[in-house]
């Protein structure tokens, strides 16, 4: 069977040959973050989370590939779109999807806290506002669940059997879910999404029996975390986030 492209991004392809996934890394694409991501969905994988299996990793033509199970369906972004009028049905779906992932451990996981230090440090705001990020994180709760780290309707897929599969693992860390939460939070957001983030949110907050206020402390971590990309069109939006001490 011929391969057929089902997506294309700036430094990887995404194809389907039969019943399997490739995704297919350039050239340029740093190996570790190849085998991490592999690593990551490996550890999914071990706590029984529906998702597309790793069938194995290979190099060809100096480029990597991870070849995973093909999941027959539509994501909730296209579902949402096509379907507006249940809009609240699949953002329900969605929720307990997540909630879902947060009540898995995977201990061998990167811990969020440590990455986040990182990421601000590597995000190029100045000392000061660094030091209040890092002062922030450092006294949030550190909790131990599985969270995505890129969870938005697009990396879920309904099967044809109606099943949820989560797909990317590549962000995946385990810590505190709200800092998760904030994070779609923000994808919504930046999606221009901003109705269907409040929704989100206060959904989110509902059924997590979490306070809004406190998904809310994470938004300037989560969004001095998202600057690392350096996408020039996302800068001002994050700044402003990024600057806000406390949110009323």
């Amino acid at each position: 069977m011929t391969r057929e492209v089902i997506a294309k991004r700036t430094d990887k392809t995404i194809y389907r040959d039969g019943d399997s996934l490739i995704k297919l890394f350039d050239e340029s694409y740093n190996t570790a973050d190849v085998l991490n991501e592999a690593l990551n969905t490996a550890r999914i994988e071990e706590t029984g989370l529906a998702i597309p299996k790793i069938r194995k990793v290979t190099k060809e033509d100096g480029c990597w590939e991870i070849v995973t199970d093909f999941i027959e369906g539509k994501t909730l972004a296209q579902l949402m779109q096509e379907n507006p009028d249940k809009e609240d049905e699949y953002l329900e779906l969605f929720v307990d999807t997540q909630l879902e992932i947060h009540s898995k451990r995977a201990p061998l996981l990167t811990k969020i806290q440590d990455k986040m230090q990182r990421k601000i440090s590597q995000s190029g705001l100045d000392a000061t506002i660094r030091y209040e990020l890092h002062t922030r994180l450092e006294s949030m709760p550190k909790h131990r669940k599985v969270c995505h780290g890129d969870f938005n309707p697009s990396n879920v897929i309904i099967a044809n059997d109606g099943r949820a599969y989560v797909i990317d693992w590549s962000h995946a860390t385990q810590g505190n879910a709200s800092a998760d939460a904030a994070r779609t939070y923000l994808l919504f957001k930046l999606n221009k999404q901003d109705e269907l983030a409040e929704k989100y949110l206060k959904l989110f907050s509902k059924k997590s029996d979490t306070a809004i206020q406190y998904i809310q402390k994470w938004l300037p971590i989560v969004a001095a975390s998202q600057m690392v990309k350096n996408k020039p069109e996302e800068k001002e939006f994050l700044q402003k986030w990024v600057n806000v001490v406390d949110y009323e």
